[in-house]
């Protein structure tokens, strides 16, 4: 055991987490040229298309050291983006050391920081690495200077690398084996290994990745579930290399997978125990934290009957995707769907995108929106996700909405356009610390409900990209919000109704309707377009008839005979326009998701 090192490599996104891990893996001779390509943790289509990291990969390397031993390291590399630091939560809480990678050229951002109290929080050995290096525009030693006072390391244990070109990389390896603490545990005591992912295979059912913390798990052992309650036979136990290598038995501080055939989804979650049922351990591990979500939208099937497929898919999804999460759900013009949880705009949309890619599922999303505390006039509190669930407006006392503080880290050229974006968001200004000279971190007090549409798209273009953002919840707060309804000829389209910001609605509203207008298709009727606010209508658009010429066939003659066809078809039309449907086509939906 004393030879095995467990790590994870955190950083912001895009500072070269998977290119170093590429490097590691070239330098312990785990792949063959054959095997090598870029990125080669990132297996799934979707990560090498965005060229980001969203789920943590394992995989187990083996390096001699220059003092001649052998040592077993198993790297997880994570992703970086805030919508999956969930992923990074559950990579830290399976290792004893982290490698801190800040890209050379940008210095340290948002999503580094937020990261780092993640690992800190876990007791864990960081080791700080300066990537990069190689590039013209790299600022080393004010880069050092930033990571010094960060974590008040000396600046000599600061590595120097580049993961393009391999420079310093055997370094960092010799680093991870001295300065990392080898795992701790016993390998004669019972079994006790924590499940940190699982992947669903067709042919082979559930397949869990685990660390053993104490005792050995053998080919063929009879298991148990600690919080579930199920037992099965381990058929296959192995190790994480590029493929899945089976082997006899994995010890105490090792990483392996586990293959019993598990058939639902239920019965694996990530954070159980696996324990021995032939000499079972008493306490379990304490696991990771249950998963906020941070926007919530309806995700329906485009076709009613494909209702159970999409819950298989969103529950096999789920195995492999821990946060996400979703109950079932219905609406009036959508029919039966799930009310679906996720970590943030880019988790939504590329769940939408693998239920697509790997299930064949096209679904309808709705407009995403966060969850509504409701003090009634009775004193009861009722939680609210969907403005449809919404009180009588005479019955509702007060409604709270849930607020974030929102740390964000620019140069200060950006300043003040990101002040004024946040100001306009209602944002209220808690603080503003200069890091270096020309780097400064704001900190605003500002509702969820702001940052959930297109806030970070926003950010990203007025700092030329030079914005990172990050945040976490700090509770709910009295707010003037209005429940606003589209009323398509006087029908509310409960999918489009949301709950707004009182002086915010008017102007939303009336884009609303211009948006729809241009989006439904014409019919032989008008259709009324309207936004209202309870019972007042506060904006509204026609989509005018498509008329068909009854007069054509009448040459000459009196009037009255075209004075009496026009008269049928206009008793034809008001009839129609009773007993007339409106479809609202998909893009409708997803256009009011990017109404500015």
């Amino acid at each position: 055991m004393k030879n095995i090192r467990n790590f994870c490599i955190i950083a912001h996104i895009d500072h070269g987490k998977s290119t170093l891990a590429d490097r590691l893996l070239e330098k312990t001779n785990t792949l063959n040229q054959r095997e090598m390509q870029a990125q080669v943790l990132d297996d799934m289509e979707l990560e090498r298309e965005k060229g980001i990291t969203i789920k943590s990969h394992a995989i187990q390397m083996e390096y001699t050291a220059r003092n001649g031993e052998k040592y077993k390291l198993n790297l997880i590399d994570t992703p970086g983006h805030v919508d999956f630091s969930y992923e990074v939560s559950r990579a830290i809480a399976s290792c004893e050391g982290a490698l801190l990678v800040v890209d050379s050229t940008q210095g340290i951002q948002a999503q580094t920081i937020s990261n780092l109290y993640l690992a800190l929080g876990h007791d864990l050995e960081i080791i700080p690495v300066l990537n990069k290096i190689d590039m013209p525009s790299s600022m080393v030693d004010e880069v050092k200077d930033q990571v010094v006072d960060l974590i008040g390391c000396e600046p000599e244990d600061i590595l120097l690398a580049s993961g393009k070109t391999g420079e310093g990389v055997e370094d960092i390896l010799e680093a991870i084996v001295a300065r990392i603490p080898a795992p701790e545990g016993d390998e004669n005591e019972p079994l006790q290994a924590l499940i940190f992912d699982s992947v669903f295979n067709p042919f082979r059912g559930i397949i869990a990745y685990f660390r053993v913390f104490n005792g050995k798990l053998r080919k063929g052992e009879h298991v148990k579930f600690f919080n579930t309650g199920s037992e099965y036979d381990a058929d296959e136990v192995g190790v994480l290399k590029l493929k899945m290598q089976p082997t006899k038995e994995i010890c105490a501080g090792d990483v392996g997978y586990i293959c019993s055939g598990i058939k639902t989804s239920s019965e694996v979650k990530v954070g159980d125990t696996i324990i021995s049922t032939a000499n079972p351990a008493h306490t379990a591990i304490a696991g990771f934290e249950d998963v906020k979500p941070m926007v919530f939208a309806g995700v329906y099937p485009v076709e009613a009957d494909q209702y159970e497929d999409l819950r298989a898919s969103l529950e096999k999804l789920q195995l492999n995707d821990a946060s996400l999460t979703f109950e079932p759900e219905s609406s009036l013009a959508l029919g039966f769907g799930f009310r679906c949880g996720f970590l943030g705009l880019l988790h939504m949309e590329i769940i939408q995108e693998r239920l697509y890619r790997e299930f064949d599922m096209d679904v309808i999303t709705t407009v995403p929106n966060v969850s509504y505390r409701i003090t009634t006039t009775s004193g009861e509190v009722v939680e609210v996700h969907n403005p449809s669930g919404l009180p009588e407006v005479t019955k509702i006392a007060s409604i709270e909405e849930p607020y974030i503080l929102a740390q964000i880290i620019t140069k200060t050229d950006f300043l003040g356009n990101v002040l004024k974006l946040c100001i306009d968001k209602r944002g209220t200004m808690k603080n503003q610390t200069y890091i270096t000279t020309d780097r400064v971190e704001v900190n605003f007090d500002m509702p969820l409900s702001e940052i959930v549409f297109d806030f970070y798209d926003k950010l990203k273009s007025i700092s030329k990209g030079y914005a990172s953002f990050d945040y976490h919840r700090t509770g709910y707060q009295p707010s003037k919000l209005v429940k606003l309804d589209i009323l398509l000829n006087s029908e509310p389209v409960d999918a489009l109704s949301s709950l707004i910001y009182a002086d915010h609605a008017y102007d939303f509203g009336r884009k609303m309707c211009e948006k729809l207008k241009e989006l439904i298709p014409r019919q032989q009727f008008d259709i009324a377009i309207q936004a209202a606010i309870g019972a007042k209508i506060i904006a509204r658009e026609t989509v005018k008839a498509v008329r068909k010429d009854v007069t054509a066939k009448c040459y000459g003659g009196d009037i009255s005979r075209k004075r009496k066809l026009l008269e049928k078809q206009k008793k034809g039309k008001k009839r129609m326009r009773q007993i007339g449907n409106v479809e609202v086509p998909q893009s409708a939906f997803l256009a009011v998701l990017k109404m500015d």
